[in-house]
């Protein structure tokens, strides 16, 4: 590649772009310090033919894996995060328990699906019994009255490939900020006293 380079020290705030498009090369101007200035003479680069095949296939692998890529916040697997604990837990969920939940659901890009937060209504169940979905059953075992957990669920554990429309697309991982109200009726130890 022959280069029209004034002096070495094009490389300080500069770019050079390279755009490759099935086996020909093509090298644009660059930028210095703000100013538009020639780095390489434009040149079309022709290259070999099997070049250009190994080309091709490796663009059309990257475009498929762009399109295909999952966004950073979706997760394969149930991830529980604790974001605060009570100093003691004399009450904790057990699946067959009665549990009342507090929550905030959400998608990885924030738009919340729902809220019993905002209706200060929190959900009752019976935990381990499939009332809920699995990320919640797996997600609240152990957990105390009072504590606070971020859950992280996959579509494998929450609403699958089809998911919840209009809400919830097919194949979402669904974030719970959830916080455990009362096991069977309790909602601290001194209930459980009387």
């Amino acid at each position: 590649m022959n280069a029209d380079v004034e002096n070495n020290d094009w490389w300080a705030g500069s770019f050079i772009t390279l755009v490759a498009y099935f086996g020909s090369a093509f090298v644009f101007t660059g930028r210095r310090q703000g100013k538009r200035e020639e780095i390489f003479s434009v040149k079309k680069m022709e290259l070999g033919g099997a070049f250009n095949v190994v080309t091709s296939i490796f663009l059309v692998l990257l475009l498929v894996t762009i399109v295909t890529a999952k966004k950073s916040g979706d997760v394969t697997e149930l991830q529980i995060g604790v974001k605060f604990k009570p100093k003691s837990c004399e009450l904790q969920a057990h699946k067959g328990d009665r549990v009342s939940v507090h929550y905030n659901g959400k998608l990885t890009d924030g738009t919340v699906f729902d809220s019993s937060f905002e209706r200060n209504d929190p959900i009752e169940f019976e935990l381990g019994s499939g009332q809920v979905i699995k990320g919640w059953d797996q997600g609240l075992l152990g957990m105390c009255v009072g504590e606070k957990r971020k859950l992280k669920i996959p579509a494998k554990l929450g609403y699958g490939e089809n998911g919840s429309p209009p809400k919830i697309p097919g194949g979402a991982t669904l974030i719970f900020d959830t916080e455990l109200v009362a096991v069977n009726g309790k909602k601290s130890s001194a209930d459980s006293e009387l």
